[in-house]
């Protein structure tokens, strides 16, 4: 089924919003040990991922549409396929990484992302990749940046005991229909929260107590 690309202003207006939230929450981290939502990763790989995946997205940008990427969506492989082969790639790319904080990774990622989104304007329509026969353009796959940020965001949040969520969810919700093509989106009353299942996410995981919190809370009593 052919979704309507969601709009390019305010799809590129998300897509910063994403990388802000990412370094504003990033800079509330205490303990970049604390567990995350993906429960293999602290926030350290968490900053470590999202350094190696800004990197990624730039290369995939900068190479349509000859990049690894497009070639892996060429093979028209099953969705699962599709997904084990790129969770072997972010767990090699995150075990190569050198020894770096997590300020230090955020602010790398950043430099990526900001790159990444200075080039989607002129890039916008350039084919990106096929997929089972229907052509995506950058600005199709921009949707799938976008959601990557804002889903981390959301992961960076719950590690230390916060929430995040996007101004406009709708706009994530047809971000995913358009920018995810293999993986079908889980529909609900909440947009956010259908992006949140679809990702393999609960919007119901719980907050891991802030430090901040903690320490008032005890000088409170």
């Amino acid at each position: 089924m052919e979704h309507t690309p969601p709009d390019r202003h305010r799809l590129l207006e998300s897509y910063r919003a994403g990388v802000h939230a990412i370094r504003r929450l990033a800079a509330q981290v205490e303990d970049w040990s604390v567990p995350t939502p993906c429960t293999e990763w602290t926030a350290l790989d968490l900053a470590g991922h999202l350094r190696c995946v800004a990197e990624n997205q730039l290369e995939y940008l900068q190479d349509a549409p000859h990049s690894r990427l497009a070639k892996l969506f060429a093979q028209n492989a099953p969705a699962a396929v599709l997904i084990r082969q790129q969770a072997r790639q972010n767990a090699a790319e995150l075990a190569v990484l050198p020894a770096a904080s997590g300020p230090e990774r955020i602010l790398t990622f950043t430099v990526s992302a900001d790159a990444y989104a200075d080039l989607l304007p002129d890039a916008w329509d350039r084919l990106h990749l096929v997929y089972r026969g229907t052509e995506y353009t950058v600005g199709d796959y921009a949707g799938a940046a976008c959601l990557e940020w804002h889903l981390h965001a959301w992961d960076l949040a719950r590690a230390i005991g916060l929430d995040h969520r996007p101004a406009d969810p709708q706009l994530l919700a047809d971000a995913w229909r358009r920018g995810v093509p293999h993986l079908p989106l889980i529909d609900g009353d909440d947009p956010w929260e259908a992006v949140l299942r679809s990702s393999g996410r609960s919007p119901h995981w719980p907050r891991v107590e802030h430090p901040l919190k903690t320490r008032l809370a005890a000088r409170a009593g």
